[in-house]
């Protein structure tokens, strides 16, 4: 790691940041990250232990002159998206982040930097660690399995908790104050079905999607953006009309919450339609390219011919009904709000598509502000492959934040940030899946709010930190820590 990352300006935060990166932490392998955390409370000398679920809390009593106002919980999550470029040699689970400093930018080389949620947990750790920063009685709360599950907010149980106000410290606009965010559900579908003998005189094909920039699933999903499983499949369908293609395997995306990347599919058509077949491919593909040319610059789509074909294909009836139901299947905005400017209210990300050995998984998640629409639109695709044969399961379903526009800590920040800024911040709901909704239901009179520094290009290679802009984060959260209400 270059040493030029501890030298950024807030030393304190950057350093804590470089430390924190260096200790892998994926979704539901946390435990290095959760010893690493407790051992960092533990020789600050203050309370620090975990619950039932193993998020960590850290409890620091409040500095001289600040006994008299209302505790408060700072909170981040420990977990982070591991994503790579397909030609990156990386193993998140035993490697720290490989960063570096790019003009305003910290960058991460060839994987997803972490900056989500690792600064607001960066920033937590140095307030912990401080000596002369003024702040009222904090319980830090550092949860788990954010990313995958909310697991660590939903499985935190009431009681435990004594702070009135919430900062959670995980948006990525640093102009943004959040007061409300979308809920989730995961929609997978699954089947089975008996795999074919390759017929005589067929050739095989390996196809490629990638350079797609990928992203967050709920930041990023009104952006216009490729899918890597949509395009595929738009591949395949046309392949399967146009020429008898039939599919051995396919492996598009990774993570329900990230937008997905790359694609590969192993198919085989009939040889004496190769020529044509490669010409007409060529021709959607440009389609395509054209379609998307400003979204996706770097879109590519590759046509390798296998030395042999596979030996065995999914059946062509199966392959039908598959084709049309992922064709049919929602991605992207679903709706707008009709009660925020420019917000999402629902969406969908396909966001993994796995098909081998008979076996097949497509793995979605649904987004929404509106609990309603989050089940209507998580029904229509369970509709779009249950009428292929799917089996499909509707999982992990957690609530949204309800704006609550009487926030006494919003009147906190709003002068603030404006003082400090010259304007007024915007206040908003976001579509991503924020932890305060869950927080909320065991505590539902805990004050939250939301916001943290600019984050480009979350759970992507493309990730990173606005140095500035953690600057102007930094300076506007030790204003806030001197500001809260009293008791």
């Amino acid at each position: 790691m270059s040493q030029e990352i501890r030298n950024l300006e807030p030393k304190v935060l950057w350093n804590k940041f470089a430390d924190l990166n260096a200790v892998p932490r994926p979704s539901k392998k946390e435990e290095r990250v959760i010893e690493f955390m407790k051992n960092f409370g533990n020789k600050l000398g203050l309370e620090t232990f975990e619950d039932d679920i193993r998020n960590v809390i850290i409890r620091k009593p409040a500095t001289a002159g600040m006994e008299n106002r209302k505790a408060i919980v700072m909170q981040g999550h420990l977990d982070m998206v591991h994503q790579k470029n397909s030609d990156t040699v990386f193993d998140f689970d035993t490697q720290g982040i490989d960063m570096y400093v790019d003009e305003d930018w910290v960058r991460a080389r060839g994987t997803t930097l972490g900056a989500d949620n690792g600064l607001g947990v960066a920033a937590i750790m140095a307030i912990l660690e401080s000596k002369d920063i003024p702040h009222p009685a904090i319980e830090a709360l550092f949860t788990v399995d954010e990313e995958t599950g909310m697991t660590g907010a939903s499985e935190l149980k009431g009681g435990i908790l004594q702070g009135q106000i919430l900062l959670n410290l995980d948006t990525e606009e640093d102009d943004e104050i959040d007061i409300g965010c979308a809920g989730g559900i995961d929609v997978t579908a699954t089947a089975e079905y008996d795999e074919e003998e390759t017929p005589e005189g067929s050739i095989g094909y390996k196809i490629t999607v990638k350079g797609l920039k990928g992203g967050h699933s709920g930041m990023d999903i009104h952006k216009g953006l490729g899918n890597a499983n949509k395009i595929m499949n738009r591949l395949l369908f046309d392949g399967f009309d146009n020429f008898g293609l039939q599919i051995s395997e396919i492996e598009g995306g990774s993570l329900r919450n990230a937008i997905p990347r790359e694609s590969v599919a192993m198919v085989i058509i009939a040889e004496v339609y190769d020529e044509a077949f490669v010409y007409d491919m060529q021709q959607i593909v440009n389609d395509i390219k054209s379609e998307l040319q400003t979204s996706e610059p770097n879109l590519e789509v590759v046509f390798d011919k296998l030395d042999a074909a596979p030996a065995k294909v999914m059946p062509s009836i199966a392959q039908f009904y598959f084709v049309r139901s992922i064709y049919a299947a929602q991605n992207g905005v679903y709706g707008m709000s009709a009660d925020f400017v420019d917000l999402v209210e629902t969406s969908n990300n396909i966001a993994k598509v796995e098909l081998a050995g008979g076996n097949l998984t497509v793995q979605c998640l649904t987004r929404s502000s509106v609990e309603t629409a989050k089940f209507d639109l998580a029904n229509s695709l369970r509709s779009a492959f249950e009428l292929m044969g799917c089996e499909v399961e509707l999982s992990g379903s957690y609530p949204g934040w309800t704006p609550n526009a009487e926030s006494e800590i919003l009147d906190v920040l709003v002068p603030i940030y404006e003082k400090q800024n010259g304007e007024k911040p915007r206040v908003v709901a976001c579509h991503a899946g924020l932890e305060c909704g869950i927080l909320g239901t065991n505590y539902p009179e805990m004050d939250m709010i939301s916001f943290g520094p600019t984050i480009q290009g979350p759970h992507s290679p493309d990730e990173r930190a606005s140095i500035s802009s953690s600057q102007k984060f930094w300076k506007f959260l030790l204003e806030i820590l001197s500001n809260i209400p009293m008791k």
